[in-house]
């Protein structure tokens, strides 16, 4: 199989393994850990692939914009849903804010100006795009979702594994409709700022 012989690929994926299994390993060591994996991510994603841009500035920041308020919007009923489960949602997503929210302001600065680019250069724009090339782009965009969602299970929260999928599949289905990596960039930013800082859960 021709993808088996991608080596860039090949060594993208075990790095990503290895990088967040030593991350979520130590909670004191994280921030560090991860800010470095995305470091990575955002190296071997502009060498290996083109940054697709295929949207102006005013509507990849629009698109952007709107598409993180409705993920967000989409979460929140989700979540709504899952607290009437027999699932402990609330102590699952309340684990999750206590370990691993950001707490100094380097933490803050990290997430918008490295984390969240990393993620989506490496995870749509590299692990998606490169996937697109051996098979049809929608499957490329369900097994990149897949493969995010996987590399939080180190994390020991199913909670954080299914919210990484979901948005995977949100974000991938993003991409194809729009080529836009900054576009995700904003959405996530988006997404994130609304999850995490200004109206978190539970």
């Amino acid at each position: 199989m021709a993808l088996l012989k991608d080596w860039r690929f090949i060594i993208g994926v075990i790095a990503a393994y290895i990088l967040l299994y030593v991350a979520f390993f130590d909670r004191d060591i994280f921030w560090y850990i991860y800010t470095a994996a995305a470091l990575f991510f955002i190296s071997i994603s502009i060498i290996s692939e083109p940054i697709d841009d295929q949207q102006n500035t005013n509507r990849f920041m629009l698109y952007g914009i709107v598409s993180g308020i409705i993920l967000y919007g989409l979460f929140a009923v989700g979540y709504s849903l899952l607290k009437v489960m027999p699932l402990s949602a609330e102590e699952h997503v309340s684990s999750i804010y206590a370990l691993f929210s950001p707490v100094f302001i380097w933490h803050y600065i990290v997430l918008v100006l490295i984390i969240i680019p990393g993620e989506e250069l490496f995870f749509r724009g590299f692990i998606q795009k490169r996937l697109g090339h051996y098979m049809n782009e929608w499957g490329a965009m369900v097994i990149a979702a897949l493969f995010y969602a996987s590399v939080f299970a180190y994390s020991g929260e199913w909670m954080w594994m299914l919210a990484a999928f979901c948005g995977g599949i949100f974000w991938g289905s993003l991409y194809i409709w729009r080529k836009s990596i900054p576009l995700l960039i904003i959405s996530h930013l988006i997404f994130d700022l609304l999850f995490i800082v200004f109206f978190p859960f539970g």
